[in-house]
């Protein structure tokens, strides 16, 4: 009876010191169990420093709220730890801290790390709200992000593509780059702050140049660079994949995101998009700068505005040279996704009804190999009225457009102009 004892007060004990509430802070407790999961109870914990976190199957869980007061510090960093877990807490800034620089959690080489049901509320930065670089394994499941969007400025004054830099509204909330084997799964990504309306264009001067080359590029009008204004003011995705070449095997399943930019953007190879919503967004999803065998099943694309689905080669594609393998865009299946009143989004008066539910376009630059391979099969699109849209789908018809675009049995209503802009290949 008193072993009994004994090894109950012991356990008991030891549970204690797992608790945040047997240190003076988070970080403290971190310090004084390494490689041991610490438990953060309901409350508000306000921090000035970043939460480091590093070892092995280290981490927090909770249903504690973490408030980073500073502006300039990240809330959580998780750092060379294999097996780390973030779970159930709430991260958020307070007013005056909200935009910042920094990210809601940042992981750098990491292996096998989860982040589950983790809430990151009001971090408005131009970086991820939950940034994983350099990483495997990772699992991002059933987490909120909520407003994740800032006031920034787009630079594309280097070089002599653009040559213009311009306001705009930025932001991501899950970005993985550089990373293999990742699982973004179930999450909810929504903006309520920076929303595609005229009174947020005008609020925040979005579109309006701050700065231009002595002369224009060539991806902008001459239009666009008369008036010193740009309609493309709405910058970031919801979720983004890149680093292309280098990120690879990447599985986005049954995600909901709202009021994007771009709900998926994806610069990476052998990726399966399934089950998602994506609900206003100029883009529902693009794959591009040499993203190979992407599939592409189930979706549900609602209220898109510019394209709902894109394939393209980008500035990142290139051929074959100098040893380096081709990095090309293709081998890819998109099926069974529906696409329901396009054209009937909140960004509908920046876009017009110039623009399709499918987009397959050429590379950005001379040099891109097309984009070649790609199955499109059993797709849906649907108008509860009037199509506002010229095609259901545009294929670039330069010499260096898509090759072997392959169509069989969708239901595409026609657009104003038609089904599409050239004839669709079985």
């Amino acid at each position: 009876m008193r072993l009994l004892l004994a090894l109950f007060l012991i356990a008991h004990a030891s549970a204690a010191e797992l608790s945040v509430t047997a240190h003076p802070t988070i970080q403290a407790a971190l310090d004084a169990n390494p490689n041991r999961m610490i438990f953060v109870p309901a409350g508000d914990y306000p921090i000035t420093a970043k939460i480091r976190i590093r070892g092995e199957r280290s981490g927090l869980f909770g249903p504690g709220r973490i408030i980073q007061q500073s502006a300039d510090q990240p809330i959580i960093e998780i750092d060379n730890a294999t097996a780390a877990e973030i779970r159930d807490l709430t991260l958020t800034r307070p007013e005056g801290t909200m935009e910042t620089r920094n990210e809601g959690i940042l992981a750098i080489k990491c292996r096998d790390l989860v982040i589950e049901n983790v809430r990151v509320i009001d971090n408005h930065s131009k970086s991820g709200s939950i940034l994983v670089t350099d990483s495997q394994g990772t699992r991002i499941s059933r987490c909120l992000v909520r407003n994740y969007m800032c006031v920034a400025v787009d630079d594309r004054t280097q070089g002599t593509v653009s040559g213009y830099a311009f306001r705009c509204s930025d932001g991501t909330g899950i970005m993985v780059r550089y990373c293999t084997g990742t699982l973004i799964e179930g999450n909810h990504i929504v903006e309520n702050v920076f929303s595609a309306s005229k009174e947020v264009r005008d609020r925040y001067k979005l579109g309006d140049f701050v700065k231009k080359n002595p002369e224009k590029g060539p991806h902008l009008s001459q239009q666009a660079w008369d008036a010193g204004y740009t309609d493309n003011w709405r910058q970031g995705s919801a979720i983004q994949v890149t680093a292309p070449e280098t990120s690879d095997f990447t599985r986005l399943l049954g995600n909901h995101i709202e009021n994007a930019a771009q709900g998926i953007d994806l610069h990476c190879d052998h990726v399966i998009v399934a089950n998602n919503i994506v609900n206003h967004a100029h883009i529902g999803m693009k794959a591009m700068h040499g993203s190979r065998n992407v599939l592409i099943t189930g979706n549900q694309f609602s209220r898109n505005d510019l394209w709902a689905i894109g394939l393209m080669p980008g500035a990142a594609a290139h051929p074959a040279a100098d040893g380096k393998p081709e990095n090309s865009d293709g081998g890819s299946i998109i099926a069974n996704n529906i696409i329901s009143d396009f054209g009937h989004g909140d960004a509908h008066w920046m876009w017009g009804p110039e623009r399709s539910p499918f987009k397959f376009d050429a590379g950005q630059d001379d040099d891109d190999p097309p984009l070649d391979s790609v199955l499109i099969q059993g797709n849906l699109v649907h108008n509860s009225g009037p199509p506002r849209y010229i095609y259901d789908v545009i294929i670039a018809t330069e010499a260096s457009g898509p090759r072997n675009l392959h169509f069989s049995n969708n239901v595409f209503p026609p657009g104003t102009r038609g089904v599409c802009n050239q004839e669709m290949k079985p």
